[in-house]
């Protein structure tokens, strides 16, 4: 029957009718964009706030960061990362010029990297994460894991090292690993250029500070993973820096992951 002879039989206007079914299809897309809020931010372990699920969603429908902030506010979906700071450690045996100076922008790849160690007391025995970053566009190019925090052990992340065009920085703290002969000896024979941070001032190496922070707080702090086995410590490791190369977006990237942002300006 015509819309028009069904309304009649119900005695209600036509516009009665249109008005609800407009309402009806309204909410049948909000609900679906709530759905696709709850599946990003689920995807993600909740390691997104609602900016960058914002840019998610902008990949496919045009959404305003106010609604999709306003959904995740609604049925508690925030970010659940909380940053965790550790004091700078180590003492400078020779220390190198900071000739980084908190400038962490580059327009090519491999000109600016930056180094540091972190702690892993998540398994049965204390692990450290040593790792080298692309200050181009924050990947991780170099890591190595292990239970000794020795020079051997930063020369093993120093060895992993693609040719580097001369005239490339690597930028460190002031430990006593990074200002050792035998680190510094390999440093020159790469033919790169060495820079220290200020002793105590963990914000001339930032960058990679941050990296190692966002790594803890979305694995171990967000999973609860505070006492498990070296395995598992080395396999969530592992895991994030692929996630955090290939797949988590940054939005001074563009929203894009770091390799695909390289791979593009290449």
């Amino acid at each position: 029957m015509p819309i028009g002879e069904i309304c009649s039989h119900l005695g209600i206007p036509r516009s009665t009718y249109y008005r609800w079914r407009k309402k009806n299809e309204t909410e049948t897309s909000r609900q679906a964009i709530e759905r696709k809020i709850g599946t990003l931010c689920q995807e993600n372990k909740f390691r997104y706030g609602y900016r960058k699920i914002t840019a998610l969603l902008n990949q496919e429908i045009p959404i305003n960061h106010k609604a999709v902030q306003r959904v995740m506010q609604k049925y508690g979906w925030q970010c659940r990362v909380k940053v965790k700071k550790r004091k700078q450690t180590g003492q400078p045996y020779y220390i190198a010029d900071n000739l980084l100076g908190r400038n962490f922008q580059t327009d090519k790849p491999l000109q600016k990297l930056a180094t540091d160690i972190t702690y892993l007391p998540f398994g049965q025995k204390q692990l450290y994460l040593s790792s080298i970053q692309d200050l181009f566009n924050g990947e991780i190019i170099a890591y190595s894991i292990g239970d000794c925090q020795d020079t051997a052990f930063v020369l093993d992340t120093l060895l992993q090292l693609p040719s580097l065009s001369k005239g490339c920085i690597l930028h460190s703290d002031q430990g006593s690993v990074y200002t050792s002969y035998a680190y510094q000896q390999e440093v020159k024979g790469k033919g790169i250029i060495m820079s220290m941070s200020r002793k105590g001032t963990p914000a001339d190496n930032a960058s990679i500070e941050s990296f190692h922070a966002s790594l803890k707080c979305e694995t171990f702090y967000l999973d609860e993973l505070r006492s498990t086995t070296t395995a598992i410590v080395e396999q969530t490791v592992e895991n994030y820096i692929h996630y955090y190369n290939n797949i988590r977006i940054q939005a001074k990237l563009t929203n894009q992951p770091p390799v695909q942002y390289r791979q593009l300006a290449g």
